[in-house]
C-alpha cells in the first residue's frame, strides 16, 4: 500500500464514537428540550391549580372566597404582575438586540430584566412577611403558599440564567449567529412570566 493510500483510508477512519445525532425537528435541539421542559413544569403548575380549585369546589363557602381571615394584598400583588410583565419586554428586547448585533441594547435588556425579576421576588418575599397567615392555617393557606411558593422558586431558578447570561453578555459571548445563551433563557422567563398571570388572576382575582 502506498503512503498516500494509507493516509487517505487512515482519515477515513479518523472519526470515532458513535454518529451524529439525527436531526428530525427543525428546532433546535436545546431549544426543543426547554419546550419539552417547560410543558413538564406547566404539568406541575396544573396539580396545585387542581388542587385549589378542588378546595374551592368543596367549600360551601366558595363564593365569599377567600374566607375570613385570610385577605390577600390584591394591588400590591397587581403592582408586582406588572412589573414582571415589563421584565418580558426588555428579555424580548435583549434576545433582538443581539440578533442585530447591539451588544449595548443586549447587556441593558439582560440586566433591566434581572432587576425587575429580582424586585418581584423581594416583593413577594415581603408580602409574606406581612400577610398575616401561614401555610398551616388551612387548606388556602397551604395552597397560597404551595402556588406562589413553587413560581418563586421558578423566579428564582430564572434570576439564576438571567446572572449568568448577563456576565456572558459582558464578556462578548455573543453574537447574532451564536445567542442560544440568551434566546433559552428568555424562553424560561416568558414561561415564568406567562405562569405568574395565570396564577395571580386565579389566586388574588377569582
Amino acid at each position: 500500500m502506498s503512503a498516500d493510500a494509507h493516509a487517505a483510508g487512515h482519515a477515513a477512519g479518523a472519526h470515532h464514537g458513535p454518529p451524529p445525532a439525527h436531526r428530525s425537528s427543525r428546532l433546535d435541539p436545546t431549544v426543543l428540550g426547554m419546550l419539552l421542559f417547560i410543558a413538564s413544569e406547566a404539568m406541575l403548575f396544573g396539580a396545585f391549580f387542581t388542587a385549589y380549585f378542588f378546595v374551592r369546589v368543596v367549600n360551601p363557602q366558595a363564593p365569599e372566597w377567600p374566607l375570613d381571615p385570610f385577605h390577600l394584598p390584591v394591588y400590591v400583588a397587581g403592582v408586582n404582575t406588572l412589573v414582571l410583565v415589563a421584565s418580558s419586554f426588555t428579555m424580548h428586547w435583549a434576545l433582538q438586540s443581539i440578533k442585530r448585533g447591539n451588544r449595548a441594547g443586549l447587556q441593558a435588556g439582560l440586566v433591566l430584566t434581572f432587576l425587575m425579576g429580582l424586585a418581584f421576588l423581594i416583593t413577594q418575599a415581603v408580602e409574606y412577611a406581612r400577610i398575616g397567615f401561614n401555610p398551616a392555617d388551612g387548606a388556602f393557606g397551604t395552597i397560597f403558599y404551595g402556588l406562589t411558593g413553587l413560581h418563586g422558586a421558578h423566579v428564582f431558578v430564572g434570576l439564576t440564567l438571567l446572572a449568568v447570561a448577563t456576565v456572558r453578555a459582558f464578556r462578548g459571548h455573543f453574537t447574532p449567529e451564536h445567542h442560544h445563551g440568551v434566546e433559552i433563557p428568555g424562553i424560561y422567563w416568558h414561561f415564568v412570566d406567562v405562569m405568574w398571570i395565570v396564577v395571580y388572576a386565579t389566586i388574588y382575582l377569582l
